[in-house]
């Protein structure tokens, strides 16, 4: 019988910081987007076969060539 008076007040203290602890979640936000993370992890650009990620490559270099200033 003791231990339920040191029971009922932890619960009631853990309980109280679980809600705290959830309403911040929403309040900031976490919650807002629940899908764009598993479209995130199907459109993974490590997906690209290692031909386009080489002409990709070359067009990026071939970009900083043209916007290089000759000197």
């Amino acid at each position: 019988m003791e231990s339920i008076y040191l029971l009922i007040p932890i619960s009631v203290v853990l309980v109280f910081v679980l809600g705290v602890l959830f309403w911040w979640s929403l309040r900031s936000g976490q919650y807002d987007d629940l899908e764009g993370p598993a479209y995130r992890l199907l459109l993974d650009d490590r997906d690209e076969s290692p031909a386009d990620i080489e002409r990709r490559r070359q067009q990026e270099e071939g970009a900083e060539t043209k916007r290089k200033p000759a000197q």
